[in-house]
C-alpha cells in the first residue's frame, strides 16, 4: 500500500508530498521533501502507521530542495539515499546547491527550506539508468528523465510510477503545468523524457505535486503543450528585447490568468503558485533560449 503523506509546505495542502511503501523489510521513502517541513513527514509517517526511525532506504527523483533537502537527516539515521550520479557531488558538499538556490529565494531560505547539510557518501547510492533496486518484496526501477533537471530520475514499481518533476504539476482536478525553473530546464530531453513515460505505459503516476494520476496519456499531452506554451511565450518576449525584469511580472500574470480562466477557487490558485512558483521559470526558459542559440544544449 502507498501511504501520500501531505508536507503542508508553507502551510498549503497538496503541495508537496512524499510517499511511503510498505516493504516486508520496513517501510520505504520516496521523496525527502525541504526540511523545512521534516517534522510534518515524520507526523505522517507513524499517523500512517510507521515508526520513522525504521526507514532504511529513501528514493529521491532529484536533488532540488523541494525534494531532496531534508535527505541528510535520512542519512543521519542511516538510511540509504538513491539518486543520479549528477545529483550526488552537490548532496555530498551542498555549497554550490546553496549558492544556486540562495541567488533565487535570498532571505528566505530559512523559512522555505530549513537547514541543509552535506549527505556522506557512504550513505547514497549512484543509480544507474534501468538499475533495480530490491528491497524486502518490492523492486524500484529507476528510469533517467531529464528535461526538468539534468539529474531527473522517475521511479517504478509494480506499474507505478513515482515521476518527481518530469510529469509536471497537477493539484486536485486543476491543469498539468511544467516547473520550468534554472538551470537545467531542457525542453527536447523533457520531450524524450515524455515518450518514453508513455512507453512505459504506468498505470499510474504518482506526483510529488500533487497525488495519483491515471489519466497517464492524456495529463502527458496537457503537459507537453504547457512546456511549449511557456517557453514560446518567453521566447517572444526575449525576441522583444525584454529583459528579465520586465518579462517576470508579465509571466506571473500571464500563468496567473490561464488559472483564473479554469475558475480556480483562490486556494487552489495559491497551492499552485506555492507548489511551482511561475517567477522561477522566467529564468530557467530564458537560459534555455539563450543556451540553445549559442548551440550549447
Amino acid at each position: 500500500m502507498i501511504h501520500t503523506i501531505d508536507l503542508y509546505f508553507q502551510k498549503n495542502a497538496c503541495t508537496i508530498g512524499a510517499y511511503v511503501i510498505e516493504s516486508g523489510e520496513g517501510p520505504v521513502l520516496i521523496e525527502a521533501g525541504p526540511h523545512s517541513t521534516h517534522p510534518i513527514l515524520i507526523a505522517g509517517i507513524k499517523e500512517a502507521g510507521f515508526n520513522p526511525e525504521d526507514i532504511a532506504h529513501v528514493f529521491l527523483s532529484h536533488i532540488h530542495l523541494d525534494h531532496a533537502g531534508a535527505a541528510w537527516a535520512w542519512a543521519e539515521q542511516g538510511a540509504k539515499v538513491y539518486l543520479h550520479p549528477k545529483g550526488f557531488p552537490h548532496m555530498q558538499d551542498p555549497g554550490k546547491l546553496i549558492e544556486s538556490a540562495t541567488r533565487i529565494y535570498g532571505d528566505k531560505m530559512d523559512e522555505l527550506w530549513g537547514e541543509i547539510k552535506p549527505v556522506p557518501e557512504e550513505s547514497m547510492h549512484q543509480m544507474e539508468d534501468e538499475e533495480v533496486i530490491k528491497v524486502g518484496n518490492l523492486a524500484f526501477k529507476a528510469w533517467y528523465t531529464p528535461g526538468h533537471a539534468h539529474h531527473h530520475i522517475a521511479w517504478e514499481m509494480e506499474g507505478i510510477l513515482f515521476t518527481g518533476d518530469v510529469a509536471g504539476v497537477q493539484i486536485g482536478k486543476g491543469p498539468v503545468v511544467a516547473p520550468m525553473p534554472p538551470p537545467d530546464i531542457n525542453v527536447e530531453l523533457w520531450e524524450q523524457s515524455i515518450e518514453l513515460l508513455r512507453k512505459i505505459s504506468p498505470k499510474a503516476f504518482y506526483l510529488t505535486h500533487f497525488g495519483a494520476v491515471t489519466n497517464i496519456n492524456p495529463h502527458l499531452d496537457q503537459l507537453l503543450e504547457n512546456i511549449h506554451s511557456q517557453a514560446n511565450w518567453i521566447k517572444e518576449q526575449m525576441e522583444a528585447e525584454k529583459t528579465a525584469e520586465e518579462i517576470t511580472p508579465l509571466f506571473e500574470e500571464f500563468c496567473l490568468n490561464e488559472l483564473v480562466k479554469l475558475e480556480l477557487s483562490e486556494v487552489e490558485i495559491t497551492q499552485y503558485q506555492a507548489a511551482n512558483p511561475s517567477w522561477m521559470s522566467v529564468g530557467g526558459i530564458m537560459r534555455y533560449w539563450k543556451k540553445k542559440a549559442e548551440g550549447k544544449l
